[in-house]
């Protein structure tokens, strides 16, 4: 298994308990683990009943895991800030309170959210060496796949600006006269350097996604979620990037054979077309079926989780797998 192991799908299927399973399996393996949420419900509090911040903390009971919950907001307000500081530091102190208004509208612009997020999702994914493994509990699947998406479409970008960046530096130090200073590109152009730093991250991610991640799907046995789940499998491979598996969660429980009554009746009824769902699951998709979990009678955590994290069948062994 990949370092770093992703799980998605539709709001509401059930991915902080998958997610949370599987790194307290992996924990009880023996494999270092961090779990990282980046969904702004944070539902990780409540599986563990402890309260955690956007610096891995220990997970209580659990010795070989970690577990951190990144606030998107939070992200949004410092990346536009730090923006904000490195674009003051560069033009005159006229065009700062332009860029103050053009900050806090970039604050509500599609993209922003995505665009902070990924930054601390890199910082996390370079700063893990001391884990095995990196659980990510992600967001519901659109924000999760514009999220994956961003290495491939802003290198092409960044790429452009370094460029036209380049080219009017060399244009001011044609031009520069008398007392003009040029800013000389060998002394280190800020804005390039920050914009390179840029480009390396993107490709690191881009990199890292590739070889290192392992995306699992988690999907309900109801009709709107496995086309949804069908629709995010596409998209992931439009991006080269594999489903591993798929985790199907809620499943009704069977009752005994001895059961008559109306509840029996509807729950033999659902049971059977759960069962289709399951069958339409293993023909339509090539990813195998790696958990199939039944509804438990509360929320899924203390005892329940360690019962869920057993029937989960993902391997935990960890293993790093070179490009091809």
């Amino acid at each position: 298994m990949r370092k770093f192991v992703f799980f998605g799908g539709k709001g509401g299927v059930g991915k902080t308990t998958m997610s949370s399973a599987y790194a307290v399996k992996s924990a009880r393996a023996g494999v270092r683990t961090l779990l990282v949420s980046t969904d702004p419900a944070h539902s990780t509090r409540d599986v563990f009943d402890q309260v955690f911040s956007d610096s891995p903390s220990s997970v209580e009971g659990e010795p070989n895991l970690d577990a951190m919950e990144i606030d998107p907001e939070t992200e949004v307000r410092e990346h536009l800030m730090e923006t904000k500081r490195a674009l003051s530091d560069q033009v005159s102190p006229a065009m700062v309170n332009e860029i103050d208004r053009q900050i806090e509208m970039a604050h509500q612009t599609p993209g922003a959210h995505e665009s902070a997020l990924f930054d601390r999702f890199i910082d996390v994914m370079r700063s893990s060496d001391e884990y095995d493994r990196v659980v990510f509990d992600t967001s519901p699947t659109g924000g999760t796949l514009r999220l994956l998406s961003l290495p491939e479409y802003l290198d092409g970008w960044i790429r452009r600006l370094i460029h036209k960046r380049t080219q009017s530096i060399e244009l001011f130090e044609r031009a520069a006269i008398g007392n003009n200073e040029p800013r000389r590109m060998m002394d280190g152009d800020p804005i390039i350097a920050r914009l390179e730093k840029r480009r390396d991250d993107f490709s690191f991610a881009a990199e890292t996604l590739r070889e290192d991640a392992a995306f699992y799907l988690v999907v309900n046995p109801d009709e709107l979620s496995i086309r949804e789940t069908e629709r995010a499998a596409e998209q992931l491979d439009s991006y080269g990037l594999d489903v591993q598996g798929l985790a199907v969660n809620r499943l009704t429980p069977e009752p005994d054979p001895d059961e008559d009554g109306r509840g029996a009746r509807f729950l033999r009824d659902r049971v059977e077309t759960e069962r289709n769902r399951l069958a339409q699951l293993r023909e339509d998709f090539d990813a195998p079926l790696v958990a199939e979990i039944e509804t438990r009678v509360s929320e899924v955590k203390g005892n329940f989780l360690g019962e869920v994290a057993d029937e989960l069948d993902i391997e935990v062994e960890v293993s790093s797998i070179p490009a091809d």
